[in-house]
């Protein structure tokens, strides 16, 4: 039964995808499943949760057949319809929306003779062209993604052939889990696979995945350990080993398997051994992969989203007013119901009015009531504005398509502009109240500049290096921002717009492509000229302000004090080098080599550098090694991701990870034949004065010098390497290990050579690397010296974790352990300082391992390795058995300078009434530092510092510290509830405050305890700074305030550390900086500064919110205007359901004559001009209160329809009262006059009228005319007995119909009009003055607005003396029951006398101290 399913799926998925049975099809055979021999396979059942895939070749043909053969196919399908069910599917679709129900209810009920109302075409027509036009639309939009689809399945491939016995040509679609893939430089990945061979020596492969994650930076991918070492090309003929990996999901930072050989010999997987679809090679000659997931099931695939969708709040305030007009509509239908019933009871017995059924029976009042009902229903059932749905829309697409446009957002460096992401939610922008900020990349430039380093317990302040900085002009960059403009240009059009088929010739392996495929580079010729384009763009993180840095000369004098002769025996006796010249060797080789830094040659960017591959290194060594491991069967490289691939904070190198082999791949030779090799390719062999080979171990560090060479200055090639970073941080610190003659010049998977100036070139051999991830806070390399052979492990991370990870030294013990405990304490007041200056901090730290415990951890690893259940967590466990008992080196400071216009930005957002949030990772000093700097904190402030232990002083923490703002205030202020702690205490009697909360208090904060209160503290502070916090505690802030306090948020960043608080906040915004493209996928719009948010919000969230609900109130006042017309001649008809006008002039009067006017004033209505706005942020706030749109506002609407109604209904009325006109000669003036109030209506209401407003306008009013002319000559009898035959024709020639129109509509606008000019004259709200400036001359209006500022800043400062003087008498003093010492320290004296800032103590009893450091910083 089961094979015979297996059967029935296999060619089901056959005839779907119309294959067709040849050679290469793989046809299905049920027979018993062997392998190669005729043996019978042991091949456990895998699973449900692991994916099998074995090769498609034919000694596997059964084996494939039952597991690869039923894997999805590479044929992608991103549309949603086909031809056949297109209508079906669509209408199914849009059925799901609650009006479309409503109308289809009501077009049903109008075939129901009893209670039928309109012909029964005319109900269908609203239905039916609102259909219609979404329905081309989605059309349109799967049509344009159909034809996508089809280039990318078109696309040519090389796929192995068990047939031919040779890779052939075929397209994308028919590729499937098994095949062989063979790839060329510059090709786009087809499936994700699992790579096996590469032309590069190392078995390296370089990808770029910008079409993917939209990182231009090259990443490095890893063959497969076992592979590697081979000379040629993979035979796919010869591959007889299973793969076991995961099953398919869509986390790009994972990968987990592993490739079983049939001796059941295990070798793991990582994400570093997979090439995912949609990447390209680059820098590879040629590339051999085994496809493991295809289509829809690879990475890319699944996590293509599409377009974000979410509901706004503006939209879900009109969905609750919809329900009200439900409610008049069903109000409105039973008092017809109702009215008909008695007045047929009064006429029951003439039968004239009660006219009884062919058979003589007599429908009884009650039931034609109940009829009537429904015959009302579907009169007056314009009243749900069936249109408004596809107006927002449309408006919206319009909105977005300005906010795209607008130069202001164009970023002319990177080349890039604002993106909509999220179609949907433009009018939320104009009612953010809570802002959430990223730090590094966000508010900073995510430019790292080294400025100052710590080492041996010595600080190093590099004061030229500071006034290099300090002195850098902008005229430095303008060849550097041309080149970037250039080469952002190229990048752009790197970037997979549409995928085009192009046909791939290649030549033999190891000869360049001639055709390149374009998709992710354009078709650009052939040969050396394509080659050229990935390497045009310069290196990242490589402008001249983080390159040139200029060394500290103390430093620089102890660092010469490092010679060969240091290292040389003298007289046979070895002296052991000064402990600290020991510290300076080791750290500068920390900051060369821990990373994962690539470089690149001279004068073929990316492009690495060989140097000897084992330099100096005897060959006894290596077997000894080689041997020792050899049972292990020891993998090259650790995991991609020691955290499960959790986002990595900023700075971590999470994308490339050197895959490490322990023993070289190299062939062996003669220490005499590797020596002179060394000599002749090494670039310092010519210079070399002499050549001293020693070996020299100092028993506290374990320090190797070797293979020196004496150097007067840098190396010659040096000042020309290019460094291809991740991270700016990387970058950073190898750029200063240069300064100091310290340069990386190679890195390859097995090895790492540094010239270390006199000391000559130096080869490390690469063991592992460890990454970085936001869970360790750290990275470390496992390296062995050339010379001495000893493991040596290099860590570089956060301070915090640092400190915790080293050596436990007593104050009893050895020299060195006294000498460690002085550097520690040095070391941390150093880094107190760097980060009160706003510096980021980074400790380096080493530790020396002997072969048995390295042997003993690497077997412990490679079980974890090897794993797939669990992995990340054995990683990390076993990393943390690495990274302990550490001997700190010294620590850096390093600079990221705020971007432009970032306080100015923020300084706007603070008057607009937005509260900002900054959530960083970086240390509390520095964080504050930067929130001083941005302005986010000003001098004045506040400031309270939540640094506890424990949740039981957290929470009398914040107590005390509510307790102190609240006496702050005036005692007659009511304390700010929790649902209104979207708004902060008025200003006028609580001074401003700022909250500082570390990420250990911060998890005890956000406990469902203490949450309460932590919000209602928050509600007191202006702004609030979170700093060590983690990226999961991020969403978790924003996620609480969100919630709790029903306010809108926005979340904005750069990172992947970012990505799960941008997708929690109302709007999430990424900023396409330094740290790749994760924010921006994940986001609802993307922009490339900081400083675009202020127009952004204060210009287009006001225009688009203002827009919307003033477009959406309009539509409910339109078609309860002209629905109400029907309800009151209803009382003239004996409430029978009939109507004075034609039905098709009542269907087109909504549907087309007043439809467009609104969505040109959705989409180009500015009640304020865009620099006023910017001028004057406060304005903002109008949209933070939604007074555009308020329950009041909607039911005085309402209310004006009525009055107007009424108007319109009754002067024509009385007009022709006791005239013999017919009904369709009485509705004509009705609707005529109706027609001009309501688009007069919309023009009282505007506050800019263009050209297109009144285009648009006299085009309504036009067709209405021609319509009505044109129907009126042409339907002579449309609608028997009454018809609307010249009716037109003769009103326009009647002064009377002149008369009732414009006497109607003024009486009509009337009371709208008065209000609207009193309002402006009388009470002018701050938009309407604010209008009010544009019109002025701008010598006048830069008064005005000076004026307007001035009054502001008067009312600020009266404020200030208010809290000053009420934060005087109600000052917290020490009590019984909270002992509270205040001490007041200002940043002056924090600056001047290098102390930390005052804290302020609570001693409640508990066993730690609970710390609230309460600063005043002055203006310093």
């Amino acid at each position: 039964m089961t094979e015979l399913l297996q059967w029935a799926r296999h060619h089901w998925h056959r005839l779907v995808n119309g294959r067709t049975q040849d050679e290469d099809e793989r046809p299905y055979s049920y027979s018993s499943l062997l392998v190669c021999g005729g043996k019978s396979s042991q091949t456990p059942k895998p699973s449900a949760k692991h994916r099998v895939v074995i090769p498609h070749l034919p000694c596997f043909k059964d084996e494939y057949e039952k597991f690869s053969g039923t894997y999805v196919n590479n044929r992608i399908r991103t549309t949603k319809y086909t031809l056949l069910n297109f209508v079906p599917r669509n209408l199914f679709e849009q059925f799901h929306r609650a009006a479309n129900l409503y109308f289809l209810f009501l077009v049903v009920l109008n075939w129901v003779p009893l209670v039928e109302a309109f012909q029964k075409e005319i109900t269908m027509l609203p239905l039916v062209v609102v259909l219609t036009i979404i329905a081309i639309k989605d059309g349109l939009e799967d049509y344009r993604k159909y034809k996508i689809d089809k280039q990318i399945n078109n696309l040519i491939t090389k796929v192995y052939s068990r047939k031919e016995k040779k890779y052939i040509d075929c397209c994308w679609k028919t590729v499937t889990v098994g095949d062989f893939i063979r790839l060329s430089c510059n090709e786009i990945i087809p499936a994700d696979m699992v790579l096996l061979f590469s032309t590069d020596p190392d078995g390296i492969c370089h990808i770029e995945t910008s079409g993917l994650d939209g990182e231009s930076n090259l990443k490095q991918r890893q063959v497969v350990r076992g592979y590697a070492e081979q000379d040629s090309e993979v035979d796919p003929e010869k591959f007889s080993s299973r793969i076991e990996c995961e099953s398919p999901n869509n986390d790009l930072s994972r990968f987990r398997g592993f490739l079983e050989h049939p001796n059941k010999e295990r070798v793991g997987l990582s994400k570093e051994n997979l090439l995912l679809r949609g990447c390209t090679i680059r820098n590879t000659e040629a590339v051999v992969g085994i496809v493991v997931y295809a289509g829809h099931e690879t990475k890319a695939m699944l996590n293509n989203s599409g377009p974000r969708y979410k509901r706004s709040k503006l939209e879900r305030r009109a969905n609750t007013d919809v329900l009200w007009c439900v409610l008049l509509l069903v109000v409105m239908c039973l008092t017809g119901a109702l009215g008909h019933g008695i007045w047929l009871s009064r006429y029951e017995n003439m039968v004239f009015f009660n006219i009884p059924e062919p058979d003589g029976r007599v429908i009884s009042p009650v039931l034609t009531g109940f009829y009537v009902f429904w015959t009302m229903i579907i009169l007056l059932q314009v009243l749900i504005p069936i249109s408004l749905y596809v107006s927002i829309e449309i408006v919206k697409l319009g909105q977005i398509y300005f906010i795209q446009s607008d130069v202001d957002f164009y970023n002319e460096k990177m080349d890039s502009t604002i993106q909509c992401r999220a179609l949907n939610i433009t009018e939320d922008l104009g009612q953010i109240q809570y802002l959430f900020s990223d730090k590094t990349g966000t508010l900073t430039e995510n430019k790292m500049v080294f400025r100052r380093c710590s080492v041996a317990g010595f600080d190093y302040c590099h004061e030229e290096n500071a006034k290099r900085l300090e002195s850098y002009q902008d005229t430095v960059f303008e060849e550097d921002e041309y080149t970037d403009t250039l080469s952002g240009s190229l990048s752009n059009m790197a970037k997979p717009r549409t995928h085009n088929c192009r046909t791939v010739h290649r030549g033999p392996l190891g000869s360049k492509s001639s055709t390149h495929l374009s998709g992710s580079t354009p078709a650009l010729g052939s040969g050396d000229r394509a080659a050229e384009v990935p390497h045009s763009r310069q290196a990242a993180f490589s402008s001249p302000i983080e390159t040139d840095v200029v060394p500290d000369t103390r430093l620089l004098d102890k660092f010469s004090q490092i010679t060969p002769q240091l290292f040389s025996p003298l007289d046979g006796n070895l002296q052991s080098p000064p402990l600290e010249i020991l510290y300076i060797l080791d750290f500068f080789i920390a900051l060369a080599i821990c990373n994962t830094v690539v470089v690149s040659a001279p004068n073929r960017p990316r492009q690495k550098i060989g140097l000897s591959s084992l330099s100096g290194m005897p060959i006894k060594s290596l077997e000894e090694i080689k041997n020792i491991f050899q049972k292990l069967s020891v993998r090259r490289s650790s995991s991609p991701s020691l955290a499960g691939g959790k986002d990595p904070t900023s700075g971590a190198p999470c994308a490339f990870v050197s895959r490490i082999s322990f023993f070289g791949r190299t062939k062996l030779s003669p220490p005499m034949e590797d020596k002179s090799s060394q000599m002749g390719e090494s670039p310092q062999a010519s210079n070399s004065a002499c050549c001293i080979e020693t070996e020299a171990q100092n028993s506290a560090t374990g320090l190797t010098i070797g293979s020196a060479e004496a150097l007067d200055g840098p190396p010659p090639l040096a000042s020309n390497l290019c460094y291809e970073a991740e991270s700016p941080d990387e970058a950073a610190l190898v750029y200063a290990a240069r300064a100091y003659h310290c340069t990386l010049q190679s890195r390859n998977p097995e090895q790492v050579t540094v010239d270390f100036a006199a000391l000559g070139s130096l080869t490390f051999q690469l063991l592992h690397i460890l990454p970085f991830d936001s869970v360790r806070k750290r990275m470390s390399v496992v390296v062995r010296h050339p010379l001495s052979k000893q493991v040596v492990v290099y860590t570089k991370g956060a301070d915090s974790v640092i400190m915790e990870l080293l050596s436990v030294a007593s104050p009893d013990g050895t020299n060195v352990e006294k000498q460690q405990m002085i550097i520690r304490e040095k070391t941390q007041s150093h880094l107190d300082e760097y980060a009160r200056q706003g510096l980021r901090t980074l400790c380096i730290a080493m530790k020396v391992m002997s072969d048995a415990e390295y042997t003993e951890w690497l077997r412990n690893h490679f079980l974890a390795e090897t794993s797939i259940d669990h992995r990340e967590e054995l990683l990390v466990e076993s990393a943390m058995r690495l990274e302990n008992k550490l001997t700190l080196l010294g620590a850096t400071g390093i600079e990221d300078r705020l971007q432009e216009g970032v306080p100015e930005t923020i300084e706007a957002l603070h008057k607009a009434g937005i509260k900002i949030w900054m959530l960083t990772g970086d240390k509390q000093e520095t964080a504050v530092n930067i929130a001083y700097a941005c302005k986010l904190l000003e001098p004045d402030d506040k400031l309270f510092i939540l640094d506890t232990q424990s949740k039981g002083a957290c929470e009398m923490l914040m107590s005390a510290i509510l307790k102190e703002l609240q006496k702050r205030t005036q005692a007659s202020l009511e304390p700010a509830s929790l649902r209104k702690a979207g708004m902060p205490p008025d200003p006028q009697h609580s001074g401003r405050a700022g909250l500082v909360i570390t990420g250990k208090t911060l998890e005890f904060a956000l406990q469902e305890s203490l949450q309460r209160q932590f919000l209602e503290l928050t509600a007191w502070c202006q702004a609030v700074v979170c700093c060590r916090a983690t990226p999961l505690q991020k969403s978790e802030v924003v996620k609480l305030v969100r919630n709790h306090l029903h306010v809108m948020t926005l979340a904005i960043g750069d990172g992947a550390n970012d990505v799960s608080m941008i997708q929690v906040a109302d709007i999430g915004i990424g900023v396409s900086g330094q740290e790749g493209m994760q924010a921006v996928m994940a986001s609802d719009f993307a922009i490339s500064q900081f400083r675009h948010l202020s127009k952004l919000l204060l210009v287009h969230g006001h225009w688009c919110y203002t827009r919307l609900s003033n477009m959406i109130l309009y539509f409910f006042y339109k078609n309860v205007a002209y629905v109400n017309l029907l309800f009151w001649y209803q009382f003239f008809c004996g409430f029978s359901g009939t109507s004075m006008t034609d039905y098709w002039v009542l269907i087109f009067f909504n549907l087309l004559f007043t439809s467009v006017p609104p969505i040109i004033y959705g989409v180009l209505e500015k009640d304020v001009s865009a620099e006023t706005l910017l001028q004057l942020p406060e304005l903002y706030q109008s949209g933070q209160q939604s007074e555009a749109y308020l329950p009041l506002t909607f039911w005085i609407t309402l209310l004006d329809a009525f009055y107007q109604s009424l108007v319109c209904f009754f002067v024509p009325y009385f007009t022709y009262q006791g005239s013999d006109i017919d009904i369709f000669t009485f509705g004509n003036p009705l609707n005529t006059a109706a027609l001009f109030i309501i688009l007069l209506h919309l023009v009282i209401e505007s506050k800019s009228l263009t050209w297109i407003h009144m285009l648009v306008m006299v085009g309504s009013i036009l067709s209405y005319f021609f319509f009505a002319l044109a129907f009126g000559a042409l339907c002579v009898t449309c609608n028997p007995p009454s018809n609307p035959y010249w009716i037109m024709q003769k009103h326009m020639l009647d002064p009377v119909f002149y008369l009732v129109c414009v006497l109607t509509t003024c009486i009509a606008l009337l009371p709208r009009f008065l209000y609207r000019v009193l309002q402006g004259s009388m009470f002018p709200s701050p938009i309407l003055r604010a209008k009010y400036f544009d019109r002025l001359p701008p010598e006048e209006r830069a008064e005005a607005l000076k004026n307007w500022r001035g009054t502001a800043k008067i009312n600020q400062v009266a404020s200030k003396d208010a809290s000053q003087s009420s934060a005087k008498s109600g000052r917290l003093k020490p009590g019984p029951s909270a002992a509270l010492a205040m001490k007041s320290a200002t940043a002056c004296d924090i600056e001047q006398e290098n102390l930390p800032p005052c804290e302020t103590v609570l001693d409640l009893g508990y066993s730690e101290p609970c710390t609230s450091k309460m600063t005043e910083p002055p203006a310093c």
